[in-house]
């Protein structure tokens, strides 16, 4: 009885320090903004939102000039990274007439913390930051696209996946499956797959409530009906461009865009050499909202300036 005990507690002990290493190993590092849409010369709004279990999300509203209301874009951050770090792509979007919302999901930026985040939580914080700008009176309810980055970008098609009411999608550096991008991550921290690995992806499948295979953009992109554009960096290592070609592949239908771009997972190159690149993006959303709703101004259609250098 007594060696029955020990081994009983042993195994409790070991079953509490894996969750805690896990929890603690994935969690995102909560980042400050370093700077604000007034740092671009752009004029904004702190707004704080409702999101899931009563919490609250931060975020900057950038309003577009002229005419109200106007197309809008919501803009979401990657994994550990926040609004501030989207914000190179803001002055190119605003020259094109549209409203912005950069918002930090929960855990990261200003946001209130939970007691986890992941790609569904994104989504859901995508989804009440989509109803709030809805009822904003500085945003078209009938001409919305969502923008996103890495986790952010798989959040995006995600809630599109799920929606009728998204006008136009932009992926920034998706992963094609959270098995592959956390594979890769065990690998990196010299975690084998066998059998830690394997554990580690069941423990996180039954943390967050969803099957990978669910929630994985190869799967979300053969849901989504609007128009689409698939953006990745040739040299990205965190993740390979092959994994854009294969969220492609499992597309229905040609409303979905692929283009590989000069760049990495964070930076998508010198802004000298990339205008074309982001009148390409602006261009794409431009046609798309405008198929979707009024004709933006033909005048507000070319547009340069610096495209996005997220993080992660």
């Amino acid at each position: 009885m007594n060696a029955w005990f020990v081994a009983l507690i042993a195994t409790s002990v070991a079953l509490i320090a894996f969750r805690f290493a896990v929890r603690r190993g994935l969690a995102p590092t909560r980042v400050p903004h370093e700077r604000t849409p007034a740092d671009l010369g752009l004029g904004f709004d702190v707004v704080h939102i409702p999101t899931a279990r009563n919490k609250r999300l931060h975020a900057w509203l950038v309003p577009a000039e002229g005419v109200e209301p106007a197309p809008a874009a919501l803009v979401i951050h990657g994994w550990g990274g926040n609004a501030a770090m989207m914000l190179p792509i803001v002055p190119a979007l605003h020259a094109a007439g549209f409203a912005v919302l950069l918002i930090d999901a929960r855990c990261h930026g200003h946001s209130d913390e939970d007691d986890f985040t992941s790609l569904p939580r994104f989504a859901e914080d995508i989804d009440h930051a989509l109803a709030w700008l809805q009822q904003c009176k500085h945003a078209d309810p009938r001409r919305i696209a969502l923008v996103g980055h890495s986790v952010g970008a798989g959040a995006v098609l995600l809630a599109a996946s799920r929606r009728d009411d998204v006008s136009a999608v932009v992926s920034l550096a998706a992963f094609s499956h959270p098995v592959a991008m956390m594979r890769r991550f065990l690998a990196h921290k010299r975690v084998p797959f066998l059998p830690i690995g394997w554990l580690v992806l069941r423990y996180v499948e039954h943390v967050i409530g969803h099957r990978f295979d669910d929630i994985a953009p190869v799967t979300s992109i053969s849901r989504i009906r609007c128009p689409t554009l698939l953006v990745h960096g040739a040299e990205d290592t965190t993740v390979p461009p092959s994994e854009a070609a294969l969220i492609h592949a499992a597309r229905r239908g040609e409303h979905v865009r692929l283009r590989i771009i000069a760049g990495s997972h964070d930076d998508f190159g010198d802004p000298k050499d990339i205008a074309g690149e982001i009148v390409a993006l602006t261009t794409f959303l431009r046609d798309a909202l405008n198929r979707a709703g009024n004709a933006l101004p033909l005048e507000q259609s070319e547009t340069s300036g610096q495209i996005i250098s997220p993080r992660n």
